[in-house]
């Protein structure tokens, strides 16, 4: 892997992304990601706040389990950022059905408001863009989730992937964390 740049190998892992999700029948990818594996459950200790994401179109989607640790009396977290180039934090996400309690960040995604309870999560669901077999991932490029789990470092990190996205090995820097586990359509790599 030394030979090509990490920007290089996020270009080629979002094409092999975005050709997999393409792909997939649209009934196929609203049963996936619908409740978390049986290990990934017991491993959440009862009364854990539970961050997630919102995903993009072609990301592996998290909607699901929002739903689903909600409804199990877990408390709801998502990404909140007050400005581009700030820290990101994790807000409530009280409405994860309807999701009416979100509003546009400068990322231009949408999250909770400043309004929303600030949340530490016990445990967080990291998007990637590539992962290996042994817990290694390989995100966007911007650092977030790397910097805010070196803050949190007793966070359970479990990545969410397509199976498409996983490599036999990738560029690794001291400050890439390392998942507890990883959770595909086929297959959950770990827990470590």
């Amino acid at each position: 892997m030394a030979e090509i740049s990490k920007d290089a190998l996020r270009q080629i892992f979002r094409n092999r992304r975005r050709a997999h999700v393409a792909a997939l029948p649209s009934g196929t990818r609203a049963l996936l990601f619908h409740r978390p594996p049986r290990p990934i459950v017991d491993l959440i200790p009862e009364g854990a706040q539970i961050g997630l994401y919102r995903a993009t179109p072609n990301e592996a989607p998290a909607a699901a389990y929002a739903r689903f640790f909600q409804e199990a009396g877990h408390r709801i977290a998502l990404p909140r950022f007050s400005a581009r180039n700030e820290p990101m934090g994790f807000a409530e996400f009280a409405d994860p059905f309807d999701e009416s309690d979100l509003v546009q960040g400068p990322y231009g995604m949408a999250q909770p408001p400043e309004s929303a309870l600030a949340i530490t999560p016990d445990v967080l669901f990291v998007p990637l863009l590539g992962f290996t077999a042994d817990g290694h991932r390989l995100g966007q490029g911007g650092g977030h989730y790397d910097r805010w789990l070196e803050a949190h470092p007793g966070t359970i990190a479990i990545g969410l992937a397509w199976d498409c996205q996983l490599n036999d090995e990738l560029p690794l820097e001291p400050h890439d964390r390392h998942m507890t586990a990883i959770i595909t359509p086929t297959r959950l790599y770990g827990p470590y």
